[in-house]
């Protein structure tokens, strides 16, 4: 056992010294520590292929800026479609609001009436489906030949709006980051790419194809690193490549789920160690948070 140190707040602290004094205190603030420790240990292990999967509405919720920086040194990225749809829809022009009432005093009713679609605290314009839609017909005939998902976005993250310093569609593009979706389909893109089926387009499009490169990237890999916020399809797309290469070597994740139910969202990185997914002498940590504060801490902690 070690010694609490008392954490001591001083002017003008940066952020970076303040993540690294909560590794002498206890509870979550200390995990948040660990975890900006083991990424920068990631990202300095030039063997280790770091895999980022990431799942909520972390876009619409302002944090944008913090995956772009985490894509600076990914080498894959898995998300859900929810996250490139917000993403092409701030391309587009659209933008995300703050609601201003009472935390949980939301007038659901009255936002509908308003056209005004709700996520917590945060609201985006209903209205932004018809530009989406607008953006589909438009390029379809440059969409519409591709073979995979991946290839699917990265033609998306070419053709529209916006920079790489602002865009995880056309950063993923420009950089050749591997970009995977696994559940596209549910979707506001999703439902893009549907409506131009039932009008009648073709779509030539392999949904298993991704999995193939996945894990050939994982197979390949000397060491590998997983960074996990939130769960859900992204964690699991990562995890299930895991099992045919010899399990993660770091591992961060940051969820708000628990583990009791089962479910993967809430399932510790220890659990996959059983599964072949997490190596039994890994550098892991759980960070049990909402990510939209424990992320900026931990990577401004390994900068």
């Amino acid at each position: 056992m070690r010694k609490i140190k008392g954490l001591k707040l001083n002017k003008g602290m940066k952020v970076s010294d303040l993540v690294e004094r909560m590794g002498g205190v206890g509870f979550g603030a200390r995990s948040v520590s660990q975890a900006s420790v083991i990424l920068k240990k990631m990202k300095s292990d030039k063997d280790c292929k770091i895999f980022f999967g990431q799942a909520g509405a972390m876009v619409p919720a302002g944090m944008k800026g913090v995956i772009l920086d985490m894509l600076d040194f990914t080498d894959v990225f898995v998300c859900t479609g929810a996250t490139l749809t917000h993403d092409l829809i701030e391309a587009l022009g659209f933008n995300h609001f703050f609601i201003d009432s009472k935390e949980g005093d939301f007038d659901d009713e009255d936002l509908n009436k308003k056209g005004l679609d709700r996520m917590y605290n945060v609201a985006m314009p209903n209205s932004v489906y018809g530009k989406l839609e607008d953006f589909f017909e438009e390029n379809w005939e440059v969409l519409k030949w591709c073979k995979t998902i991946k290839e699917f976005l990265w033609k998306i993250g070419e053709i529209c709006p916006g920079t790489a310093e602002d865009c995880i569609l056309k950063k993923c593009y420009e950089k050749k980051i591997p970009l995977f979706c696994p559940a596209l389909a549910d979707s506001g893109i999703g439902l893009m790419i549907w409506g131009r089926k039932v009008a009648g387009e073709e779509i030539f499009i392999d949904a298993f194809e991704d999995m193939k490169e996945i894990i050939d990237i994982s197979w390949t890999a000397k060491k590998r690193g997983i960074i996990y916020v939130g769960g859900g399809v992204p964690k699991n797309f990562i995890q299930q490549s895991l099992q045919f290469s010899k399990g993660a070597q770091y591992g961060i994740q940051i969820t708000t789920d628990r583990a009791e139910p089962g479910g993967s969202s809430g399932a510790s990185l220890k659990e996959g160690i059983s599964w072949g997914k997490m190596e039994s002498n890994a550098d892991f940590v759980d960070v049990n948070c909402d990510a939209t504060i424990a992320l900026p801490l931990i990577l401004a902690g390994a900068e």
